[in-house]
């Protein structure tokens, strides 16, 4: 595991100023480097942390990919889409070309087929490491992605991986699929852990005192939550918000910015 790096914020207005340059930089990186940057994205209110970047003059927007770490199966025009919450306020206001854009399956989405849909954008991603769009990762061929921009739940699950649940456990497939999510709505796909932890670059963003507890367990591997087990190939970080690192110890790695 590459160690964790904390960054913490007076403010959220301060952290998502560092979250957009930091994407930003390793946009610049992997754009000149592969002339395309795959990035993951959640739900959530990290979506609303991205808007930052709609200005940022030095993005590449054509070279993104984007993807989801996991998505609520429901219509795309259903307010539980994450596809739906970033379009609204990320990427409808932003040159990514549509083609570059790789949601859940539409139709199945709105049937609420949680396997099936699990099932085809797995496909979807083995395409994309087909044409050379995703890497792989070293040789356990498990999809990796440049940049996945994470969050967690007051019960630190991150994804749709939730504690004391077996989609935790899955080392083979690259997307799973749950019907019984204890956070509404019941029906949701997910990246599996290995996949997960094989992104080069994972960042995980977590902001308000309802966190403090989760993102002290996380950071302490204690109380085996999902979020705790968040690794990455180059670089794990995560962005706290002084409220959501409250309860953390104010020494050595987390240090206030």
């Amino acid at each position: 595991m590459v160690p964790v790096k904390t960054r913490v914020f007076k403010s959220k207005d301060e952290m998502k100023v560092e979250l957009a340059k930091y994407t930003a930089d390793l946009s610049s990186k992997f754009c000149k480097e592969r002339e395309k940057f795959t990035v993951v994205l959640s739900g959530g209110d990290l979506i609303s942390w991205l808007s930052n970047l709609i200005e940022e003059p030095s993005i590449e927007w054509s070279k993104w990919y984007i993807f989801w770490v996991d998505e609520r199966v429901c219509a795309w025009d259903n307010d539980d889409s994450n596809y739906k919450l970033a379009y609204d306020r990320f990427l409808s206001k932003v040159p990514i070309p549509a083609e570059n854009i790789f949601a859940i399956d539409k139709g199945l989405g709105a049937e609420g087929n949680a396997e099936l849909a699990a099932e085809r954008y797995e496909e979807c991603l083995k395409d994309k490491v087909n044409k050379g769009i995703i890497r792989t990762y070293k040789s356990s061929g498990f999809p990796q992605f440049d940049l996945q921009l994470l969050g967690m739940g007051p019960d630190g699950h991150m994804a749709s991986l939730f504690p004391e649940h077996d989609e935790i456990k899955e080392k083979v497939k690259w997307v799973t699929f749950i019907n019984d999510s204890p956070k509404p709505p019941s029906k949701r796909i997910t990246f599996t852990l290995p996949v997960i932890n094989c992104a080069s670059y994972n960042v995980m963003a977590v902001c308000d005192k309802e966190q403090a507890d989760s993102t002290t367990a996380a950071l302490n591997h204690t109380k085996g939550i999902p979020a705790g087990q968040l690794t990455a190939d180059v670089e794990v970080v995560w962005f706290l918000d002084q409220a959501a690192a409250s309860k953390l110890p104010q020494h050595g790695w987390c240090s206030i910015l």
